[in-house]
């Protein structure tokens, strides 16, 4: 098992995982912090933009404070990636944009929609979606099978 992943349970290891966006406002920071809630006995949870805003969207704010309890500006902020630690897993959020080579062992884009700008029902579409994918990857960093 730890031979095909390195962050295997047999190799007791926890990865740093990068959530890599445009901004790092919204769906990084979003994937962040449910990282940090669902997967936290896993693996470890980053987040950085190659244009940093200035805040977190406060849309994003909001709704996870109301759906996770989670309160994203009481422990996060905006950051370069100049600011992240290295890291094993780079996850991009589907930025459509000339997201940079940064060194890991794995790297994988989640492909989801920015809800900037739209309704709760955009941004809880998202934040389902974030989820989903966290845990799946949980799942494959626990069983080995990270490829």
């Amino acid at each position: 098992m730890g031979a095909r992943c390195p962050f295997s349970a047999a190799n007791h290891q926890k990865p740093k995982v990068a959530f890599l966006c445009v901004h790092n406002s919204c769906r990084s920071q979003m994937a962040e912090a449910l990282g940090k809630r669902l997967a936290g006995d896993v693996f470890e949870s980053y987040s950085a933009g190659t244009e940093p805003g200035s805040r977190i969207n406060p849309d994003a704010v909001r709704l996870m404070k109301q759906v996770y309890g989670i309160d994203m500006e009481a422990t996060q902020h905006n950051k370069p990636l100049s600011q992240l630690p290295a890291v094993d897993i780079v996850v991009t959020m589907g930025c459509n944009v000339q997201c940079p080579t940064f060194p890991c062992s794995h790297r994988e884009d989640w492909g989801l929609e920015d809800p900037s700008g739209k309704e709760d029902q955009a941004f809880l579409a998202v934040m389902a979606q974030i989820e989903e994918k966290t845990l799946d990857l949980k799942c494959r960093i626990q069983a080995g099978t990270l490829n």
